[in-house]
């Protein structure tokens, strides 16, 4: 009797996003979550596809279906669990499930094993002995070094015999054959961890943090799962609560996954957890090799590791009793996906959560609003850790207004507080950390004389100046040489603005020509094990100055940093986006967060145009709930997220008419629906209007509830496939952003 698979196309194209019915072979072993290569079109190309069902009936006769051709072993099989997520992810978020699925599959294919083989001694030592007098040394010198290294230990690595001794495989395979020796294989997993383990002492918790565990511990007895928002000022001890909290649930027999929004922040973490848990915790990030990759995934699918630890791809780790859920600094934007499906790290934890009984704890000293919203209506649970954990206080914080600096002659980049203060701790001995909010050496180059901008040929964006002399666009790396002349009035007055940390990096060396500084940025911590150098080299005191962008202020610990300067504080405040207040304040706070964090009293000089703006007057004097009513004031005056719920309908094209119109089309679809209808903005050109050649639209939906917008989505999707197949109709994308964390 035949079998039949129901299989997802492996193409992202919303018209073909529905299961296929095929016939699994007579013989051929096929289960839910394979890979197959299956026949598909009219003209049978072979396609590789998913099997998300199997059945012994089928809605069309047997003449009329295609046969499996075959099943992939290279691939990770994706299990009912993984599906159900990516099913779900689908319906939240839009896009297609093939889509999806390969989102919440953290490995893709599987690797060749790495076997650790010993050589373990059979025979007695007198044979082996009377075998070693016997042979020629001439002619059996290598059997007769295998021998007498036998003599002195049971066991041996093969590695070490063929590489230190110089024995062949040829000269083991007869050791064995003779019963000599026997080889053992065994499978060494890869370890994305450093080679010395760094334990630490484990710190005794204050009453604040002990009272935070105990009520978190207490209300999970008592079938409390709500998500727990644990604000907590920087250096409060956040991360104590959290292996606490952690360390009981895993007594348990349960698993832990701990997400931090940057890769930067993995080593210092990691050592953190390693040195509580040892080698039953480990992280998954995409620096990590093929191969160390696919090792975490299974001994985290085998039951192996107790914790993973990563970026907000960790949340699809494959373990089977998952008991909490951590997200560190949870306000960080890269916790959403800017990649269909865009969903944010935070909304599926909930969903795993719920789905596990697990505990769901978020931690910040400068919550999201949405976060921090919910425990005013009683979603979250808020807890707040309000002092720094020891004897550490919070650093003074000092506003250096630039415009005074300019008046009084200062033309540098620095404020006369800054240096002086720069110059103090170069005396101590204390260590500063400078950033800015962007890399290079200027923010774009433009005419003095006529105003021209240069400006990529391919994205709606300006090109920035490196140091390589070139000009680099940050969206599709296009790369073109700095002209002398303007090329539109031909004025030689033509040059960059906004320096960047490459150009402050070579005015600090002019400044402080004997200071240690070392540069963080995206250009500096390209490859795998860069963060970890320039982190740990800080950390051992190799620098004076660490000076990057602002994924150095993120969450980082050094006890002998008393100094930050925050260098162009009020660049964010000018994004034509919402949440730009929101943002300064948070990047000031966690900023000033890394400033006096032991012993050593901190201070932190904010450099900016704008004094009197109530995100940086606010953040210098590290009151997040002032800051949180003056914001909602706003955000509920413009009706803008925590308040309702806004959606983005981006529509991508080669051509940009066809983007407008299709966007009009949904927007009149939307307009017309029956039932609560949203208020729709648009369609209008995206902030960057276009990016590799490609015009980009959007179209905004706003309401309270969510449902609503879920309701608009779909709606959309239908409206788009019977568009999308009219004839002559432009070729058209359609992706969903609920609730963006950066405006289209």
């Amino acid at each position: 009797m035949p079998v039949y698979a129901s299989v997802i196309i492996d193409i992202a194209l919303e018209k073909l996003d529905r299961p296929f019915t095929y016939i699994i072979p007579e013989g051929m072993y096929a289960e839910e979550g394979m890979e197959v290569s299956i026949p598909f079109g009219k003209g049978n190309t072979v396609r590789k596809g998913f099997i998300i069902g199997i059945s012994d009936k089928a809605d069309l006769p047997d003449e009329k279906l295609k046969s499996i051709i075959s099943v992939s072993e290279r691939t990770v099989n994706i299990e009912g669990r993984t599906l159900a997520l990516a099913a779900w992810m689908k319906k939240n978020y839009g896009g297609t499930l093939i889509t999806a699925m390969k989102t919440v599959l953290p490995v893709k294919k599987k690797t060749k094993e790495l076997n650790y083989k010993t050589v373990h001694r059979l025979a007695a030592s007198e044979r082996i002995k009377s075998e070693a007098a016997s042979l020629n040394p001439l002619r059996y010198a290598a059997r007769i070094r295998l021998y007498n290294a036998l003599l002195s230990a049971d066991a041996l690595p093969e590695e070490m015999i063929k590489d230190k001794l110089n024995v062949s495989a040829s000269v083991l395979k007869t050791a064995v054959k003779d019963g000599i020796i026997e080889i053992r294989s065994q499978r060494r997993f890869r370890m994305p961890l450093p080679a010395e383990n760094r334990y630490g002492n484990r710190s005794e918790l204050n009453e604040e943090q002990q009272a935070i565990v105990d009520a978190i511990c207490k209300s999970r007895s008592e079938g409390d799962l709500r998500p727990a928002l644990l604000h907590g000022v920087t250096g409060s001890g956040k991360t104590e609560v959290y292996l606490e909290l952690i360390e009981r649930i895993v007594s348990e027999g349960r698993q832990a996954i701990v997400l931090i929004p940057e890769i930067s922040l993995t080593f210092q973490t990691l050592m953190r957890f390693y040195a509580r848990f040892g080698e039953r915790v480990s992280v998954m990030h995409s620096r990590l090799s093929d191969g160390e990759r696919y090792d975490q995934y299974e001994r985290a699918k085998n039951g192996e590791l107790d914790i993973i630890i990563g970026p907000r791809s960790a949340l699809f780790t494959p373990f089977e009793h998952l008991g909490i859920i951590v997200i560190d600094e949870e306000h960080e934007g890269s916790y959403k996906s800017e990649k269909m499906p865009k969903y944010h790290a935070r909304e599926v934890a909930e969903y795993l959560a719920a789905r596990d009984d697990a505990l769901l704890v978020l931690g910040s000293a400068t919550p999201s609003l949405e976060s921090y919203h919910r425990t005013q209506t009683d979603e979250y649970r808020l807890f707040s850790l309000k002092s720094r954990y020891g004897a550490a206080v919070l650093p003074r914080v000092h506003i250096a207004d630039m415009r005074k600096e300019l008046k009084n002659g200062n033309k540098g980049f620095l404020s006369g507080k800054l240096m002086s203060l720069l110059t103090e701790r170069m005396l101590k001995g204390e260590q500063s950390m400078l950033f800015i909010n962007r890399r290079g050496v200027a923010g774009f180059i433009s005419c003095r004389s006529c105003g021209y901008v240069v400006n990529c040929p391919h994205c709606s964006v300006s090109m920035t100046e490196h140091k390589d002399g070139f000009l680099h666009c940050h969206y599709c790396g296009e790369k073109m040489s700095k002209p002398r002349l303007c090329p539109k009035c031909g004025s030689k007055y033509i040059a960059g603005f906004r320096a960047g940390t490459e150009k402050m990096e070579e005015e600090l060396k002019k400044l402080y020509p004997s200071a240690r500084i070392l540069r963080m940025d995206a250009d500096t911590t390209k490859n795998k094990d860069d963060y970890e150098k320039i982190l740990s080299s800080f950390a051992d005191g190799e620098a004076d100055i660490l000076l990057g962008t602002q994924m150095i202020v993120k969450g980082h610990d050094f006890p002998n940093v008393t100094l930050v300067g925050a260098l162009a504080a009020d660049m964010s405040l000018n994004l034509s986006d919402y949440h730009s207040a929101e943002r300064t304040f948070q990047l000031l706070c966690q900023a000033a967060g890394r400033a006096g964090r032991a012993d050593k009293k901190g201070e932190v000089v904010i450099q900016t145009y704008q004094p009197e703006h109530f995100a940086i007057r606010l953040a210098s004097e590290h009151d997040y709930e002032a800051f949180y009513e003056q914001e909602m004031g706003y955000r509920e005056l413009a009706d803008f997220p925590p308040v309702c719920h806004l959606m983005t309908l981006q529509f991508y094209s080669s051509d940009p008419d066809a983007a407008f119109k299709r966007a009009g089309k949904i927007a009149e679809v939307i307009r017309a629906m029956k039932g609560e209808v949203p208020e729709v903005i648009g369609p209008a050109e995206a902030l960057v209007g276009r990016i590799r050649d490609v015009s980009r639209v959007g179209l905004y939906v706003r309401h309270k509830d969510l449902k609503v917008l879920h309701r608009v989505k779909d709606e959309a999707e239908e409206a788009e496939k019977k568009l999308a197949m009219e004839r002559g109709a432009a070729d058209v994308m359609l992706q969903f952003d609920l609730d963006p964390v950066n405006i289209f």
